[in-house]
């Protein structure tokens, strides 16, 4: 049987709360806490680098939130399990739909961290094949999360200026430069309809982006970025839509 200790990430914006759960889980024991945060995105960084077996989650905190930080840690792997502390009960349904494992109200009670626990140790026994579902409380995300070695990199989905599907990555191109994320082209554009415009079966690009359609000497048609380098080929079938598009920005 398995004794190592159930490695823990503390994601709390309050000092207080991070000592307090840390004091709670020292007392059930069987547990290491591998790291602390103050804020989602700090959060993300430290289950990268520490790959926790749990993640302890705070809902409301600056920057990114703990129900958009749990939506991204369904996509890591290996998957850590979500449990979230917060003050409030309001968000119970929309921390289930982001697959957490428990969720405790403030002040957390020792007897009921501990039952999250083993709900969580049930959790990495077999349970883990929920991990390819897609959780979501209906709200988009504010970030792309691009993994990198040993690390990752939040994108502010407003720095975006296109995307483009590369064999099995997409390649974001944003303020920044480049980056590479395992997600498919239809499941951004899906998420991210509204604020993205597919130009190509490859490519979704930022509606404010395109400052231009123009026509080349072969028939075809380009798009002229506003932070481009160059333009991007529109395939024929999206131009229609695209210049209604231009009309309507």
């Amino acid at each position: 049987m398995d004794t190592a200790p159930m490695r823990v990430v503390i994601a709390d914006d309050e000092p207080l709360a991070r000592e307090r759960l840390r004091a709670l889980l020292a007392g059930i024991g069987g547990v290491e806490v591998v790291a602390e945060a103050g804020d989602g995105h700090a959060a993300l960084h430290a289950c990268a680098e520490h790959h926790p077996d749990l993640v302890l989650l705070d809902i409301s905190m600056p920057g990114i939130d703990g129900l958009e930080a749990a939506r991204h840690l369904a996509a890591f792997e290996p998957r850590p399990a979500v449990v979230f502390c917060t003050a409030f009960d309001a968000h119970a349904l929309s921390a289930f739909e982001a697959q957490a494992i428990d969720y405790l109200v403030k002040p957390v009670r020792q007897e009921r961290l501990a039952a999250a626990l083993e709900r969580v140790r049930t959790f990495a026994a077999g349970l883990a094949q929920a991990a390819g579902e897609d959780g979501s409380d209906g709200q988009l995300r504010t970030h792309l999360c691009a993994r990198l070695r040993g690390s990752l990199r939040l994108i502010p989905i407003e720095d975006i200026h296109y995307l483009q599907a590369d064999e099995k990555y997409v390649v974001v191109h944003h303020a920044r430069g480049e980056d590479l994320i395992e997600e498919s082209l239809k499941s951004l554009e899906s998420e991210f309809g509204e604020r993205f415009v597919r130009i190509h079966r490859n490519c979704l690009v930022a509606r404010h982006e395109i400052i231009e359609l123009r026509r080349i000497g072969d028939g075809h048609t380009q798009a002229v970025l506003r932070h481009g380098d160059q333009p991007l080929e529109v395939s024929r079938r999206c131009v229609p839509q695209l210049r209604d598009t231009l009309r309507h920005l």
